[in-house]
């Protein structure tokens, strides 16, 4: 595909989650009207490999509602959310103002966001928990990351595996609950289409744009892209837990968050790298 298409790809998608936004903000899933524990949204691990996070220039990238956003704040860091989603920077800014925590949001397709930020540079970039897929073009993203890391900073992905991706969420007609693999683990046959008014979230549907589209990147196509941009992978971590039960038969763990019945097979990854 070429680069106009992949834009015009882009905006569709962009349209999507300003359209998802209000169902997102008003669902029971992510809980804003509650107690906010954004910190639900993070495996142990995770602060294992981000370290104190104190006096850091932090930036997440495609942030949408700021959930983690907010978590990386509070742990000390100088955080800075991204979003192309006009309507989620909108509704995470005051999100961050109702919890009464500092976070600067920022409007922008993470492709423009060395621009975006006025060329700012920062300590660590964090990403993930569905953000990749919406990418066309992993070479050209970790040239932005490679940017917007000063010498030394880290980039930290945490993302769903693609072999979550993979595994069909749904029975076909006559077929038993055994999730089988329905989708491509491995990317290059160009986007997933898809026409939904429903999203991971519980609430009404979707009104408006309801057309989105994903790539799938395997695993070894986002370390070639970060490699190849000039990073340098430090660790790489596959987790058998989500922070939800995206599947009915899920099992919640001592950690609070679930996962499938046997055979263990990984459904998140935590990959940190440097500059």
């Amino acid at each position: 595909m070429t680069s106009d298409e992949h834009a015009r790809l882009m905006r569709a998608n962009q349209a999507n989650w300003d359209a998802r936004t209000p169902v997102h903000l008003a669902s029971r899933f992510y809980g804003l009207d509650q107690d906010l524990d954004p910190e639900r949204w993070f495996a142990a691990f995770e602060w294992e490999d981000l370290g104190d996070l104190t006096g850091r220039d932090v930036l997440h990238l495609q942030c949408h509602l700021g959930t983690e956003t907010l978590a990386l704040a509070r742990r000390g860091a100088r955080a800075v959310g991204l979003d192309f989603s006009e309507a989620s920077v909108a509704a995470a800014t005051g999100v961050a103002a109702r919890a009464g925590v500092a976070v600067e949001y920022v409007p922008a397709n993470v492709y423009d966001a060395v621009e975006a930020l006025g060329g700012r540079r920062f300590d660590v970039v964090y990403t993930g928990k569905g953000a990749l897929c919406y990418l066309p073009d992993l070479e050209r993203w970790a040239g932005v990351i490679a940017q917007l890391l000063r010498p030394g900073g880290l980039l930290y992905i945490v993302e769903f595996h693609p072999l979550l991706n993979s595994l069909g969420p749904k029975p076909a007609p006559g077929e038993g609950p055994e999730l089988l693999l329905r989708h491509d683990y491995l990317g290059g046959e160009g986007p997933v289409h898809r026409d939904a008014t429903r999203t991971y979230t519980d609430g009404p549907p979707v009104e408006g744009a309801t057309e989105s589209y994903e790539w799938m990147h395997g695993i070894g196509e986002v370390l070639g892209a970060l490699t190849g941009a000039g990073l340098s992978v430090r660790r790489l971590r596959e987790s058998e837990e989500l922070p939800w039960p995206r599947w009915p038969h899920m099992k919640r763990t001592p950690s609070g968050w679930w996962r499938l019945p046997e055979p263990r097979i990984p459904l998140l990854y935590g990959l940190l790298a440097h500059r």
